[in-house]
């Protein structure tokens, strides 16, 4: 180990020390492809210990935390001095489990009773861990550990909290978990780059006739693919779901403009979110979708959630009012998984209604979710609704949604989401399967 860069009150590395060893056992560690952990320990209340103590009581307490940790941890990781009170650990070896097991007895340890002098200590401390990620230079490894350490102090200290559990300030200036503020880094790279996509998903009748297509956003950056599940949060958490609403929207009636124009007139169902519909600019951005695509806006169709649906709010009224006249439909997404209120459905301005799949996956078996599908059914049918049933997977459940008196039904019993060509030549196929 280089022996330069000492910090003479405990031993160890001091900072600058450190940093060059990290940077050594780094690049160990992606050449040899093994595992290296960073466990930043910082000692809570120190300033008060200063205060009651004094300098030399203090250092005296640090020279003995020095020699805690010297003696459990010399040969399993090598020791350096941050700070005043502040400490790292970089074990070699130690992947997530490993590092995280070795803080929890860091806590055991450190906080055992010191005497100083007359007086009984009772230290605890605040850890942060941090395992090194593929390519990851040893800079980002310490910062992330010393910004996990920090999160254990602003929870209370006496805790550890693992790299990815602080939160931290995205772009934005709301506050994220670093796997989320990882995200809307790719988020916002993607919308720059071009690497968001929609793929379409088909909603078909039992007649056999193609009742439209539902538009899905895909993110794909680098070669990776990036989870609805994991941006769309992101996305609502940090208001970019607005941008990603706007572009999806656009895209959605380019596509649909494209079907038309290849002779497979299909309505396109858009998702849109409640940042979209309480935001002032909701109806310039439809309407700028619908002129730059030249669309007929009977072939766009927004699938909003029941609770929006049900908001008084004069805005987004306003909103759905001015979609309406624009000539664009409007369909329930979800419903029967928020707040449903029967009384109220009689007013909602929308033609469709669109059953969530927690309603399908049940079916045959459960006769009593049959039995609120087929009222549901009904009820939609008196109200002039089109009534559609997601997430069905297989011909059980279509014969039992049927039976029910459902309309339509999307899922991968007809077909996956699919790409944009790949979905103009499904419709082309259905076509002529129509036509025979």
């Amino acid at each position: 180990m280089d022996t330069a860069g000492i910090d003479p009150l405990t031993g160890f590395l001091d900072r600058h020390g450190c940093l060059r060893n990290a940077a050594r056992l780094t690049e160990h560690a992606h050449r040899d492809q093994k595992p290296l952990s960073a466990i930043w320990v910082n000692l809570d209340r120190f300033r008060k210990i200063n205060g009651s103590l004094g300098m030399g009581g203090g250092d005296a307490v640090i020279a003995k935390m020095g020699d805690r940790l010297r003696s459990r941890n010399e040969h399993r990781a090598h020791i350096a001095r941050m700070g005043s009170d502040e400490f790292l650990l970089l074990a070699p070896a130690h992947g997530c489990e490993e590092a995280a097991s070795l803080a929890s007895e860091l806590l055991q340890l450190i906080a055992q009773p010191m005497e100083v002098g007359a007086m009984s200590l009772y230290p605890t401390c605040s850890v942060g861990v941090a395992s090194l990620e593929y390519a990851e230079e040893a800079e980002s490894l310490l910062q992330r550990a010393e910004h996990a350490m920090h999160e254990a102090k602003r929870q209370g200290g006496g805790r550890v909290v693992q790299s990815g559990d602080e939160q931290l300030p995205g772009r934005l200036g709301i506050k994220l978990a670093r796997e989320e503020l990882e995200v809307e880094h790719k988020l916002h790279a993607a919308l720059q780059i071009g690497g968001l996509y929609l793929h379409y998903q088909p909603i078909v009748s039992f007649n056999g006739r193609i009742e439209a297509i539902e538009a899905l956003m895909r993110c794909e950056l680098n070669g990776e693919m990036v989870p609805p599940v994991k941006f769309i949060p992101v996305a609502e958490k940090t208001g970019l779901v607005i941008r990603l609403g706007e572009w999806s929207l656009m895209q959605g009636a380019m596509q649909a403009k494209r079907l038309s124009d290849l002779g497979l007139p299909t309505k396109v169902a858009v998702n849109v979110s409640r940042a979209q519909l309480t935001a002032p600019k909701f109806s310039q951005a439809l309407y700028a979708a619908l002129l730059c695509s030249d669309v007929e806006p009977r072939l766009i169709e927004l699938e909003i959630t029941e609770s929006l649906f049900m908001d008084v709010s004069e805005l987004v009224q306003s909103n759905m009012r001015a979609a309406i006249a624009m000539g664009v439909s409007l369909s329930i997404d979800d419903f029967g998984t928020g707040y449903s209120c029967l009384a109220t459905l009689k007013d909602i301005p929308a033609g469709k209604l669109k059953l969530d799949r927690a309603f399908v996956v049940p079916l045959p078996e459960d006769r009593r979710v049959y039995a609120v599908v087929k009222a549901i059914s009904q009820l939609g049918r008196e109200l002039g609704m089109t009534v559609v049933a997601e997430g069905v997977e297989n011909e059980q459940q279509s014969c039992a949604l049927q039976d029910a008196g459902v309309d339509a039904i999307q899922g991968y019993l007809h077909a996956r989401p699919m790409s944009a060509d790949a979905v103009t030549g499904w419709l082309d196929y259905q076509a002529a399967l129509l036509k025979a």
